[in-house]
């Protein structure tokens, strides 16, 4: 017991004699926050780049989810897992990874022409901010234009605009942003559902012949859906059905 008191003791002591002496410490950092006058331009530029880049970051998801193809793609995927009643396979990471590289895959042409129109002349110092807005929003807009038009949806945009007690453009391409966005949204969860029902279909058959031969059989006991489970993902793998659903959604872009 006096051993290891002993041992403590010396261990404090060469700790307190080797701390204490200034040579051996450590620098340390110091951090300084405060607010001075720019010197040069530059510098209010460089500041303005990055609180423009964070709120870009900041809404990045809103955008992506909102204001593309992901929508109508995450919807008809959770449609595809409900019906086929596999619960939580597969997984959410693995739809929503899924989804968002056909995103990126059906979007390439929109995201290329807002680097290319927007972006690199930004970059330049060719443009400034409200053209680089003008220049971003522009492609999106008529992607969006684009499919409320080709399935039917311009009803939407009357809607929201009435809601809104505001006039009716004589023309689509001149409605705001501000209700183009929520119209294309409802556009895109319409068109998703249709696709959902038409899913829905061939595994309600399968569930309905499966529960009458159950009932004939006598075998009330046995949860129709347990039975049907299998003969619905053979048929599914027979048909290839992720090539088919896949190719379906984006051709209907």
């Amino acid at each position: 017991m006096m051993k290891k008191i002993t041992l403590i003791s010396l261990f404090v002591v060469l700790s307190v004699v080797l701390f204490s002496q200034q040579e051996t410490l450590p620098p340390l950092p110091r951090i300084e926050i405060g607010i001075g006058q720019v010197e040069q331009p530059r510098d209010l530029v460089v500041t303005l780049e990055i609180i423009l880049i964070l709120t870009i970051l900041t809404l990045a998801p809103s955008i992506l989810i909102l204001m593309t193809s992901f929508t109508r793609i995450i919807i008809v995927f959770s449609f595809l897992r409900n019906s086929l009643g596999t619960r939580q396979i597969p997984p959410n990471q693995v739809l929503i990874g899924l989804a968002l590289f056909l995103t990126f895959f059906i979007m390439q042409p929109v995201f290329i022409q807002i680097y290319n129109e927007a972006l690199v002349p930004y970059m330049n110092g060719q443009i400034g901010y409200q053209e680089l807005y003008s220049k971003s929003i522009q492609p999106i807009r008529k992607f969006m234009l684009h499919e409320i038009r080709m399935h039917h949806n311009e009803d939407n945009i009357d809607m929201l605009l009435e809601a809104l007690k505001r006039e009716k453009p004589k023309n689509i391409d001149q409605t705001p942003t501000s209700a183009l966005i929520p119209a294309f949204v409802i556009s895109e969860l319409e068109i998703a559902f249709k696709m959902g029902v038409l899913l829905y279909i061939p595994f309600i058959i399968i569930d309905m012949i499966t529960a009458s031969i159950l009932l004939a059989l006598g075998m009330i006991m046995i949860p129709p859906v347990l039975i049907s489970l299998p003969f619905k993902i053979l048929v599914f793998v027979l048909v290839n059905g992720w090539d088919m659903l896949v190719s379906g959604l984006i051709k209907s872009f």
